[in-house]
């Protein structure tokens, strides 16, 4: 078989439910890499989210960030940071409407305000804490991504004020806040030219809305049995529930198992 690459988003699709790593699912990856092919993660999550993740699955390839930073064999490819001036006056309007931000570079991730139950909430769904507070993390630093903390209802004034920013919902009280246009599409695209990969020879599997983009990019493309229909519609092949052995029967269904 031609040597394959294969995307993997984090959570909901190699993480189940509880945020743990399916033995049905490490025992798959392991296969994949002994037949070959080329493994690697498209995730939102920063890279200092899942280092623990990419040593024990032994992954060097990512996409992070939603596609804002971007590494190959530990080489960074690829990086598109927020734009300065507009985090800025984002960060006074934010103020104003006492929606708190957490900024996030590949190092680290810091929040504008000392607590507030909407971050620990939400971030708490990723068994992590709530992040320390500096609100100026944002001045000296490319900011890759940042989070908001907001109702759905209240997102649309966000939307609406600053074009350069894109926003996708992860939490009911939180969204990710990227640069225009950026996508894990993008990310991969910029990975499979690095690689050399031909696009039919490249795989993805998702399951959140962050994923729409690239399950469309992809041509092979597998959304997990728990995604939402919008983002399954924008894949070519549907498999199991994370917590079913959704990675292992997926592999299956493409013929990569």
């Amino acid at each position: 078989m031609t040597r394959k690459l294969i995307f993997f988003d984090i959570d909901g699709t190699l993480l189940n439910h509880d945020k743990e790593l399916p033995i049905s699912t490490k025992q798959a990856i392991q296969t994949l890499k002994e037949r070959g092919h080329y493994v690697a993660i498209a995730t939102g999550r920063a890279p200092f989210l899942f280092g623990s993740l990419r040593e024990d699955l032994g992954i060097e390839t990512y996409v992070s960030f939603n596609g804002q930073y971007v590494v190959a064999e530990k080489e960074i490819i690829f990086k598109n940071s927020l734009h300065k001036e507009t985090l800025k006056v984002f960060t006074e309007f934010a103020l104003r409407h006492d929606h708190p931000i957490v900024y996030m570079d590949h190092e680290d991730m810091k929040a504008n305000i000392e607590y507030h139950p909407f971050v620990e909430e939400s971030i708490g769904t990723l068994k992590f804490e709530h992040p320390a507070h500096d609100p100026e993390y944002f001045v000296e630093r490319d900011i890759y991504q940042a989070l908001l903390f907001c109702t759905s209802e209240e997102e649309q004034q966000y939307i609406d004020t600053f074009g350069l920013f894109d926003f996708v919902r992860w939490h009911p009280v939180s969204t990710d806040v990227l640069p225009a246009g950026g996508s894990k599409a993008k990310g991969i695209e910029a990975i499979i030219q690095h690689l050399g990969f031909s696009k039919s020879d490249v795989y993805a599997f998702g399951d959140g809305l962050n994923d729409i983009e690239m399950l469309q990019f992809v041509e092979n493309s597998v959304a997990m049995g728990n995604a939402e229909d919008s983002v399954k519609k924008a894949a070519k092949h549907v498999t199991k529930d994370v917590n079913e052995d959704g990675i292992k029967h997926g592999l299956e269904l493409v013929g990569l198992l």
